[in-house]
C-alpha cells in the first residue's frame, strides 16, 4: 500500500524526530556527532528552515523548526536523513548493509505559545532525561549548549524564538517534566497529533485533515451482515 503523503504546510512550527533502524547507535563517536552537525548546516544552506531547538542522541534525534513554504519541511529532512545515511555507511565501511533509519521522519505541529516552550524544553532536556548528563546544558550535542558554545556556522542558523525565552530558561529545562505533560508529548510523537490548546488542536486537525491521529486505535466495529440491506429497503 502506498504511503500517505505528508501534510506539513509552511508557516507552522513542527517537532520532528527520527530513529535508527534496530536501535543501532548511529551517533556514538564524537566524529559522528560532529559530522551530523556539519550536515545540519549543509541542509540549512540547501533548504532553509527556521531552526529553534535540536538534540542529537545515540539512536535518534529531535528538532523544532518552522518551514517557510509548503514542502520545505520534507525537503530539509529528506536531504538530511538520506545524506546522513549515505555518508555514514561510507565512513563506517558498511555500504549495502541495509537501512540506517527505521523509516521516514515523524513530525507534529506545535502551537506558537507556551506549548512551543514545552516542546523546546522536552527536546533540550532529552539527554538529561536519558541520564547521560547531570545537567541539560552539559550535553554537547544540542541547541542548549550550541547557542552558547557551538561553532559559529551552527550558531548562525539557530533562529530567534517566536515566543520570548523565559528568564532562567536553563533552570526550567533542568526541572522534572510532569507525568501528564510527558504523556501528552509522547502521544503526539507516536501519532503525529498537533500539540496545543484544545481549540487550536481542533482547528489544526480540521485544516490539515489529521483526524486519523486522534481516532481510537484498532479496526472499526463490524456491522451485522444484512444491516445495510435492510436500511436501503425502507
Amino acid at each position: 500500500m502506498a504511503r500517505k503523503p505528508r501534510v506539513a504546510p509552511g508557516g507552522l512550527i513542527y517537532h520532528v524526530l527520527n530513529r535508527s533502524a534496530g536501535k543501532m547507535k548511529f551517533l556514538g563517536r564524537q566524529k559522528d556527532f560532529q559530522a551530523f552537525e556539519h550536515l545540519i548546516v549543509e541542509a540549512h544552506a540547501l533548504h532553509p528552515v527556521r531552526l529553534f531547538a535540536y538534540c542529537l542522541m545515540g539512536t535518534h534525534w529531535h528538532f523544532v523548526v518552522l518551514p517557510k513554504e509548503d514542502g520545505d519541511l520534507t525537503a530539509f529532512f529528506r536531504w538530511l536523513t538520506h545524506t546522513h545515511a549515505m555518508r555514514w555507511r561510507v565512513s563506517h565501511h558498511t555500504v549495502g548493509y541495509g537501512h540506517l533509519y527505521q523509516g521516514r521522519f515523524k513530525s507534529f505541529p506545535v502551537q506558537e505559545d507556551g506549548h512551543f516552550l514545552d516542546v523546546c524544553r522536552y527536546v533540550e532536556r532529552n539527554a538529561l532525561s536519558a541520564g547521560l548528563v547531570d545537567r541539560a546544558e552539559q550535553w554537547r550535542w544540542g541547541s542548549l549548549w550550541a547557542r552558547e558554545h557551538g561553532p559559529d556556522a551552527l550558531k548562525a542558523i539557530l533562529a530567534p524564538w517566536p515566543v520570548d525565552r523565559p528568564q532562567g530558561w536553563i533552570g526550567r529545562v533542568n526541572e522534572p517534566v510532569s507525568d501528564k505533560e510527558l504523556e501528552l508529548l509522547r502521544s503526539c510523537v507516536a501519532r503525529g497529533q498537533p500539540y496545543g490548546s484544545e481549540a487550536w488542536r481542533r482547528r489544526t486537525i480540521s485544516r490539515l485533515h489529521l483526524q486519523h491521529t486522534v481516532r481510537e486505535e484498532g479496526r472499526p466495529e463490524k456491522r451485522p451482515r444484512g444491516s445495510d440491506d435492510s436500511s436501503r429497503k425502507n
